[in-house]
């Protein structure tokens, strides 16, 4: 990932947990819309075939977290990301209705965030 080396450390992490989060996200529900009508044990080999993309993504991006986040705020990224990616994902992809419960679930990890990085 040699483009992204002028960023900063912790901007290299959160577009790569991002990148790494679209995969994860199609990976543990996509098949839920998309592989209804197949076995289970086949649309868990298709989850894992997508979840690998997920991994390559993520283990360096943790890694390169690492180096200037600790532990605790790399964790409440990914959980900020999660939340940010699947959002949409289930209001775009999976067709599922906008809730305000989504804010509500945003603010409570606005919180989070202060507190992880105050």
């Amino acid at each position: 990932m040699p483009a992204m080396q002028n960023f900063p450390l912790a901007l290299q992490a959160v577009l790569l947990l991002t990148a790494s989060n679209v995969f994860m996200t199609f990976a543990w529900y996509a098949h839920l819309k998309n592989l209804n009508d197949k076995p289970w044990w086949f649309a868990a080999l298709a989850s894992w075939g997508i979840a690998l993309f997920e991994y390559l993504l993520q283990v360096p991006a943790n890694r390169i977290g690492y180096q200037s986040l600790d532990l605790a705020q790399l964790k409440m990224i990914q959980e900020v990301i999660t939340l940010m990616v699947f959002i949409p994902f289930a209001i775009f992809y999976m067709q599922q209705p906008v809730k305000l419960d989504y804010l509500w679930a945003t603010l409570c990890m606005l919180a989070a965030v202060y507190f992880i990085f105050r």
